[in-house]
């Protein structure tokens, strides 16, 4: 797909979504779709930091485990790979 074909799609998209169908109308919609053999797309890779391990705790332990001191508010960086 080139560069004005995606152009061209994200054109038509916001149109559709601003709703304006007069202009859809317009040479924008006259852009033939991916083909079938194209590649659909792949998630994103995500970085092990941004993994989240499972910690299991009592429910009657509600202090944080970075912090002792303080109080969870679940922020998850003790589950997490930075750490």
């Amino acid at each position: 797909m080139t560069d004005d074909e995606i152009r061209g799609l994200v054109r038509l998209a916001i149109q559709k979504h601003l709703g304006s169908p007069a202009n859809v109308e317009s040479g924008v919609s006259r852009i033939a779709p991916p083909s079938v053999d194209a590649v659909p797309p792949q998630p994103p890779t995500l970085s092990i930091s941004f993994g989240r391990y499972a910690l299991p705790r009592a429910d009657d332990d509600t202090m944080c485990l970075i912090e002792p001191a303080v109080k969870c508010n679940h922020c998850g960086y003790c589950q997490c790979h930075g750490y």
